[in-house]
């Protein structure tokens, strides 16, 4: 009797850690810290700017506060999204079992998420001067904001990119203490690379979107899609041969540059048939863009 007892409360306790354990695991997929394309797309553009602000030398807590932050930001906006569309995503394929559509995270409990998501950052955000301070105010709601806008215009992918790149002028204003002028033609190639990336992530569900009436850039350029990705494409690298003649980087960083060019190329063959699956994929694959033009401005600074 005393066995069969002791059996019983062990299977309760394995059942009730098993339960915690998935309700865990269920706020991880609503902040999508299992897929880490968005951490890294807001990453890169800050490290390029850490780098270029500090010319190769940037304070390691300015490192600490601005890697933690992407990473506490971009869960924090991914939460909102998915509670602002919470009535959307369950008519898209790709959307419909995400926690908070599943019922495995409540409204309430996604609410609660976003509020200490933001609260943290903003934690690391005091430990910085003034200026960062107040700007991290328009950051939060660039971030709270952005779910909303493909509701009114089509051009939320533009949105997203003002709260990408809001990262910019943050870090400059940490970095030394003002805003250099300059930061904001880094700030314009991050909103246009946002442009790029997000047309060809609305292109996988431009089918859906156009049955629920959700706007997007892919909607709005239609059968000149590729075309005007292509455009973009060429705008970002001429804004950022302009950023590399602003701020005096070396020949690596315009290599890098060319590297970054021939990836486009690759995006735009992978694009060509609007396959859902391969533009995807090219929007997974920015991640390289990101990657490289932050090795080119590293190597600028601490190679010959």
């Amino acid at each position: 009797m005393i066995t069969h007892s002791t059996n019983h409360l062990q299977k309760g306790r394995f059942l009730e850690n098993s339960a915690s354990r998935q309700r865990w695991l269920s706020y991880a997929r609503l902040m999508r810290l299992d897929k880490p394309i968005g951490i890294l797309l807001l990453l890169w553009p800050t490290l390029w700017a850490l780098w270029i602000a500090a010319e190769g030398q940037p304070k390691p807590w300015l490192v600490v506060v601005f890697v933690a932050g992407v990473v506490l930001m971009r869960s924090a906006g991914c939460v909102i999204n998915d509670y602002a569309d919470r009535n959307i995503d369950r008519h898209v394929k790709r959307t419909a079992q995400r926690p908070l559509t599943s019922g495995k995270v409540s409204e309430k409990e996604a609410l609660w998420l976003f509020g200490l998501l933001v609260a943290l950052a903003f934690v690391l955000v005091l430990t910085l001067n003034n200026l960062t301070i107040a700007l991290s105010f328009v950051g939060a709601f660039l971030a709270a904001s952005y779910p909303f806008t493909k509701r009114f215009t089509h051009l939320p992918q533009a949105y997203l990119g003002a709260a990408f790149g809001w990262a910019i002028p943050m870090v400059f204003a940490a970095q030394n203490g003002s805003i250099d002028p300059r930061c904001w033609w880094l700030f314009l190639a991050v909103l246009v690379w946002a442009l790029i990336y997000d047309t060809m992530y609305a292109m996988v569900d431009r089918d859906d979107d156009l049955k629920i009436g959700v706007k997007s850039t892919a909607i709005l350029f239609g059968s000149w899609d590729r075309h005007i990705i292509g455009l973009l494409q060429l705008a970002f690298f001429a804004i950022l041969y302009h950023v590399g003649q602003l701020f005096q980087l070396g020949r690596y960083y315009y290599l890098a540059l060319g590297f970054a060019a021939g990836l486009m190329l690759y995006h735009q063959w992978l694009i060509r048939h609007r396959d859902r699956d391969l533009c995807f994929r090219a929007f997974l694959h920015n991640h390289w863009i990101g990657v490289v033009i932050f090795l080119g401005i590293l190597a600028s600074y601490q190679l010959p």
